[in-house]
């Protein structure tokens, strides 16, 4: 399934926007490489990790890199949620959140970031429309997704001229993200939601950019997505 051309690091790879990085970097000629709790497709190369524990998601990224022989680029699009009133979020619930979504964000990269120093790599994090736009029973998804634009963007400017950074910041897709939430939170019948492959595809825009030339930001969503604006 994977080729031999750039090695891509993607964190929560074996299901939903993860997924489907993997496929369009198999499709390219990549190797994409996986850091999940559960396998990704046939034939990727994975590391099981609970990105709650950001220490073992460092060694678990220095693993998988040392395996490849170095790395090219690093996309974080782990992601969880549980939506509810702050009141009735169970604290280690609502810290798990913020620490999956954001810490081992940095965290992934951090451990990263030697090896795509040497390639002149890049890096695409993943916020999301709530990481621009706040919204009622979202407190701790986005706190972390707010806090993920502003660790992007100081890292973009730490980074310029070393390492390409894209933040990323996508609307609802077609996924299993809302597949466990109570019934309150999950999109209607008639939601509008995004194709993942097209939003990797956008994510594969930013990683074949010519060396020197780094898309920043890119917001990509369906078009009456109605978190974004």
């Amino acid at each position: 399934m994977t080729g031999t051309g750039p090695s891509v690091l993607v964190t929560g790879g074996s299901s939903g926007l993860g997924a489907a990085v993997v496929a369009a970097v198999a499709a390219s000629g990549g190797r994409p490489l996986v850091l999940d709790r559960q396998p990704p497709a046939d034939g990727v190369s994975w590391t099981e990790c609970d990105l709650a524990d950001t220490r073992a998601a460092e060694v678990a990224t220095r693993h998988l890199a040392e395996q490849a022989g170095g790395l090219d680029a690093v996309v974080t699009a782990a992601g969880m949620d549980v939506p509810g009133r702050l009141a009735d979020v169970p604290g280690e619930t609502w810290e798990r959140i913020v620490t999956v979504d954001l810490l081992a964000t940095a965290a992934v990269i951090r451990a990263a970031l030697p090896f795509l120093l040497i390639s002149r790599g890049r890096v695409v994090t993943v916020a999301s429309t709530l990481g621009v736009k706040a919204v009622s029973d979202a407190t701790a998804y986005c706190a972390a997704k707010f806090g993920v634009v502003g660790f992007t963007r100081a890292l973009a400017a730490e980074l310029a001229g070393q390492v390409g950074v894209t933040l990323l910041i996508p609307g609802g897709m077609r996924t299993a993200f809302f597949d466990e939430r109570d019934p309150a939170y999950k999109p209607g019948p008639d939601a509008i939601l995004n194709d993942p492959a097209d939003t990797a595809a956008a994510i594969m825009f930013a990683l074949s950019q010519p060396a020197g030339c780094a898309v920043r930001e890119l917001v990509v969503c369906a078009e009456q997505e109605t978190s974004y604006p």
